[in-house]
């Protein structure tokens, strides 16, 4: 049984065809999928589904992307959700200085917030992090020194997978560790224990090497969990296992969240 720890279901245009979407993953033995809101829609969406749905769990930030045009508009209604115990974990938020989309000092600015969110609900924080390490160490040890942190769909260096996992911090592999040109990824994957991984579809992006440009859900979860086991030599049930205690051990999802 799999779970994908990291889809944005309640998104347009995936939202469209959400039922078919659920009846293929269940198919295919994903247990569990963690359900990724990023404004009001998706958010509302979400809650509603995790009440028709035991299996699915939400997330909830507004993403570094966004933050200018959403941050301030959006937090309000991710911290009643949070304090109301509707949400297993605060993000995905964090620092993106590739593109840019929003000025860094804001996502410095939210990405404190959130933290400061997630450490007042107990809760663990979902990590966008793209050529902004070195910052989002810093804050994370100003703010959130010891909560749990999950990088979401990594794609760092070795030297910052190392620094995350120092911290205790997850880290997640996407469907980007299958495609032709990551064999530095597949190089970090193999060095990250077992322990410390999980794995997700980003749905509906990323879809794995044999799905490329397709969109991705999580019925595709199985080709990402077999480069895994590929990687590091071991059955896919031991990678299924793992990655599925992982995520239920890092959402308290065994508590009962």
């Amino acid at each position: 049984m799999f779970t994908d720890s990291h889809a944005h279901l309640t998104c347009d245009p995936v939202y469209l065809d959400l039922q078919e979407i659920l009846k293929r993953a269940q198919e295919k033995k994903v247990k569990t999928v963690i359900n990724i809101c990023t404004d009001k829609i998706s958010l509302e969406r979400g809650l509603k589904l995790a009440e028709e749905c035991s299996w699915i769990y939400n997330v909830g930030a507004t993403t570094p992307h966004d933050v200018e045009k959403e941050g301030g508009l959006y937090f309000p209604l991710f911290e009643e959700a949070a304090r109301m115990g509707k949400l297993v974990a605060i993000g995905e938020t964090g620092l993106d200085y590739h593109y840019e989309h929003s000025p860094q000092a804001l996502q410095r600015t939210f990405l404190s917030r959130y933290f400061q969110l997630a450490a007042s609900c107990r809760l663990p924080v979902v990590i966008h992090c793209r050529d902004a390490f070195k910052d989002l160490f810093s804050i994370a040890q100003n703010d959130f020194p010891k909560g749990r942190v999950l990088l979401h769909c990594f794609t760092g260096t070795m030297e910052e997978a190392n620094k995350a996992l120092e911290q205790g911090w997850m880290i997640s592999m996407s469907g980007i560790v299958t495609f032709k040109r990551s064999d530095l990824l597949r190089a970090v994957a193999k060095e990250v224990p077992l322990n410390h991984l999980m794995i997700e579809t980003d749905t509906p992006y990323l879809a794995p090497q044999s799905m490329r440009g397709k969109a991705n859900e999580p019925s595709f979860i199985s080709e990402t969990a077999q480069m895994i086991a590929d990687i590091k030599g071991i059955p896919l049930e031991e990678v299924a296992a793992m990655t599925t205690a992982n995520a239920q051990n890092f959402f308290s999802l065994e508590s009962g969240l």
